[in-house]
């Protein structure tokens, strides 16, 4: 029996669309990100020699760089080291080279740190490669690439490569660029396959973005192929944003003896996000709750969240038609339209934005007031993924604000997994009715730009 929208037909069918490629999140935070994460979180150190003091660096100028190196690291704005680069930079460094499992949120200065370690240890006067770093796409190695040539602008005669696809290669002709990056597939070509690089000659080995290595179809096989084919004297140096048993097993495969360090985790709190709930009959219920809001209470900017796309390209529909100026944030999206969307919402152009779970997490956007889940997140099971719900409505009350949350229930199933939220976090979710007015009007954020 065929359904229309108004029996929420679309909460429950999902296409691959609605589920986003981590690589593409990962390209995306790391784009949009303005300067480094002020991180608040401590680092855990575990030194691969247990008796070794633990060093640490307030300037770049404490770590000796070579003075072309300054000036490059200047030349980007860095004016000292980030939390991590404190930390791991004397490690990366160190003589005799040591191994590196760290992990660290995107924007913390990690690819800068590898990447200072990556050039210092490039000896110019020999006209081989002698760096790999891998990265899982052809958008994350050409990042990389660009900083790398920004830390080494002022190094003579220092030269990189990009070994991506639709790179030109003279396979008659020995690579001779002192920094290769690229992705697995075509680093495996490159060197097993049509042997223009020797990686027995390579001293310093970058796997970039590990998390997402893992997620990618033969991606993790390239890699472990590729480090076989390394010197046992090669220094390891292995990155990731997350840090599961999965990626640690990996991490200890690749990375023999390692210095580990790690961000002891977030606990992100509901201290300051007030959760409401209203029950709906439909999603035109829905719909006019939000016109509701937006006709007597004053809204920053808005994030309206929805369990798949055609739900919300529905209700950016008729927001649209009714004058309200929404953006839309989607799996299909390619992650340049999802940039511009991101961008436009971030100064104000769109004063609503309606996404799936693409945005669900790492973003932080100071002006956002109100996070709306117009369909409640649930797993592959039917009940509360109460996960996704935190990092759904912790996109509010960002940096110490208050923030709201309201959940839209439309039947006895939603409210099931409303209380499910409720008993999982210990904390009550106030129900508000929409046909009153006055309940509408307390629902005024307390902080709005």
């Amino acid at each position: 029996m065929n359904r229309s929208i108004n029996s929420f037909e679309t909460e429950d069918n999902f296409s691959k669309e609605d589920f986003v490629n981590p690589a593409d999140t990962s390209l995306m935070l790391k784009a949009l990100q303005k300067g480094l994460v002020d991180s608040k979180l401590d680092l855990e150190v575990q030194r691969q020699d247990p008796n070794s003091p633990l060093f640490s660096v307030r300037s770049f100028e404490g770590l000796h760089l070579k003075p072309e190196i300054l000036r490059g690291i200047y030349a980007m704005g860095f004016n000292a080291p980030s939390k991590i680069q404190e930390t791991a930079l004397p490690i990366l460094l160190a003589d005799p080279p040591q191994n590196m499992i760290a992990q660290s949120q995107s924007g913390t200065g990690k690819t800068a740190a590898f990447v200072i370690a990556m050039v210092s240890r490039v000896n110019t006067t020999l006209q081989y490669p002698q760096v790999l770093c891998l990265s899982p796409t052809y958008e994350l190695a050409v990042q990389i690439a660009e900083e790398t040539a920004k830390v080494s602008k002022f190094v003579p005669g220092l030269s990189i490569k990009i070994a991506v696809s639709g790179e030109i290669l003279d396979q008659h002709n020995q690579i001779n660029e002192h920094i290769i990056i690229g992705t697995p597939g075509k680093m495996l070509d490159w060197s097993l396959k049509y042997r223009v690089l020797d990686l027995k000659k390579i001293n310093v080995f970058v796997l970039d973005e590990a998390d997402v290595m893992i997620t990618g179809q033969g991606l993790l096989d390239q890699c472990i192929r590729i480090r076989k084919e390394l010197s046992c004297k090669c220094q390891m140096l292995f990155f990731s944003a997350t840090y599961q048993k999965e990626i640690m097993d990996f991490a200890r495969y690749i990375v023999p003896s390692p210095n580990v360090i790690q961000l002891k985790r977030e606990e992100q709190t509901l201290d300051n996000i007030k959760q409401y709930y209203v029950r709906c009959r439909s999603p035109e219920d829905k719909y006019k709750l939000i016109e509701n809001l937006y006709g007597n209470i004053i809204i920053g900017q808005a994030i309206i969240f929805c369990r798949s796309r055609k739900m919300s390209a529905w209700l950016a529909r008729k927001m649209s038609s009714d004058g309200h100026s929404v953006a839309v944030l989607s799996g299909e999206l390619t992650v340049e339209q999802r940039l511009t969307a991101l961008d436009r919402f971030r100064v104000g152009y769109e004063k609503v934005l309606i996404a799936t779970n693409v945005l669900s997490r790492g973003i932080d956007i100071e002006q956002v007031t109100i996070v709306v889940n117009f369909d409640l997140p649930i797993d592959g099971e039917g009940n509360a993924d109460c996960e996704t719900y935190l990092h759904r409505i912790g996109r509010t009350g960002r940096f110490g604000k208050n923030g709201i949350a309201i959940n839209l229930i439309h039947n006895d199933e939603t409210m099931k997994i409303c209380f499910q939220i409720e008993n999982h976090f210990k904390r009550s979710i106030k129900e508000i009715n929409a046909d009153n007015m006055e309940d509408i009007e307390n629902l005024q954020p307390p902080c709005v730009l």
